[in-house]
């Protein structure tokens, strides 16, 4: 493994909001960037305030926070004040990368835009998520993910159940697909800046991100193609990519997308070859012309099996299934840690807890070990002194309000 971590050196300015725009710097900080927090004195990021909202999971732990946050540093500085906006500006000037989601029309209100940070850093590589984009009419509307992402690109009223009801948006389900997108922006505005020297704009939005989410349906639809009508009940129209209820009461999701050559595997798994040459079932034709019939008859033997079982089989003939898990199921799962999905961070009153992993990986570079995510404005000292700030220049910004810190 290599001792340096990747990014190490690089200092990011995290001057956003909830969850897109600062994960993308939360990834950045896993493989070593410097990762400052820019939050507001009084209460700090709004996204501390989500899981107190009603209808959110409760826990001990502010699980929004420790998400999203970790390895950072807190900064806490007032932007509407002279001094605090300079204190940023500061930070500008050395840092690498800014990152931020707020609205247009507030980067304004404060003097933060591309325009306005840029004569400060020529280096600077200026990262802007939107939720609507930079041009048109809707460029200036607040967005959360559950609106320009989920609803807006169509994925919403794609996935609804049988009695149409649409899907719900779950927290950040949109956000953290769109901070990596965002990711991806940042660290190609730092390999341009290598081979020209220059800092630049990069930026993506949530509703690009959701319609590259939703691309496939969204292509057919641009070729004015023909889209199979959804059933309120009855047999799925495909049984090959479809739910089945175990022996054991779990539910299994299957999928064959080359029937050609894997339907007689799953023919040859349940013990039944010849089922794969039947004229009811031989080819995708008469599959679909008595999808009712293939239905009941999958389902009548995965239900004589349980899943212990099914899973030996399915691996024996290669059959492509994974189980539908309840969220206790998947929080379990070794396979998550395994594969580097799950990682562990050191806290001060619980000794360890669990966290999601950023999901990329490069072979031979390790991530550095994650630590907690800080309290509001808790390295505000720390980090203005390493701007050059004197300890009186500091004592000064606190007293006056224009900066905070937890000390």
């Amino acid at each position: 493994m290599e001792s340096k971590e990747l990014l190490s050196g690089i200092r990011v300015i995290d001057c956003g909001t909830y969850i897109a725009g600062p994960a993308s710097a939360t990834v950045m900080s896993d493989f070593g960037a410097d990762v400052i927090k820019i939050e507001r004195p009084q209460g700090g990021d709004l996204w501390r305030l989500f899981s107190r909202l009603p209808g959110t999971a409760k826990a001990d732990l502010d699980w929004c926070w420790i998400l999203t946050n970790r390895n950072k540093r807190s900064v806490a500085l007032d932007l509407a004040d002279r001094a605090g906006r300079e204190a940023l500006l500061e930070l500008v000037k050395k840092s690498d990368v800014f990152v931020t989601n707020y609205q247009a029309l507030i980067l304004r209100k404060f003097r933060l835009t591309w325009e306005d940070l840029r004569p400060l850093n020529q280096r600077l590589i200026y990262a802007h998520l939107t939720g609507y984009g930079d041009r048109g009419e809707d460029a200036d509307d607040p967005a959360f993910d559950a609106l320009a992402y989920w609803a807006r690109s169509g994925l919403m009223m794609s996935v609804v159940g049988r009695d149409g009801t649409p899907g719900g948006a779950r927290p950040g389900m949109g956000d953290h697909p769109t901070a990596m997108s965002m990711f991806g922006a940042i660290m190609l505005g730092l390999y341009n800046r290598e081979r020209t020297g220059r800092g630049s704009k990069v930026g993506t939005s949530l509703i690009a991100s959701g319609a590259w989410a939703n691309a496939c349906d969204l292509q057919a639809k641009f070729l004015k193609a023909e889209f199979p009508q959804r059933a309120v009940d009855g047999p799925p129209p495909n049984p090959l990519t479809a739910g089945y209820l175990a022996g054991d009461g779990k539910v299994f999701m299957l999928v064959q997308l080359d029937p050609e050559h894997e339907f007689p595997r799953l023919c040859a798994a349940l013990g039944m070859p010849d089922l794969a040459t039947s004229e009811l079932f031989i080819n995708d034709a008469a599959r679909s012309k008595n999808a009712a019939e293939l239905h009941a008859l999958l389902q009548s033997q995965f239900e004589s099996r349980d899943i212990p079982t099914l899973r030996k089989l399915f691996k024996q003939f290669d059959i492509k299934w994974s189980l539908l898990p309840q969220l206790d199921d998947v929080v379990a799962d070794p396979q998550l840690r395994a594969a580097e999905a799950v990682i562990e961070i050191d806290h001060p009153t619980k000794r360890t807890i669990e966290t999601i992993n950023s999901p990329v990986f490069m072979e031979g570079v390790e991530k550095r070990k994650p630590t907690v995510a800080p309290e509001v404005g808790a390295h505000t000292r720390e980090v203005l002194s390493e701007c050059g700030y004197s300890k009186e220049a500091i004592e000064k910004l606190i007293r006056s309000g224009a900066a905070a810190s937890i000390d």
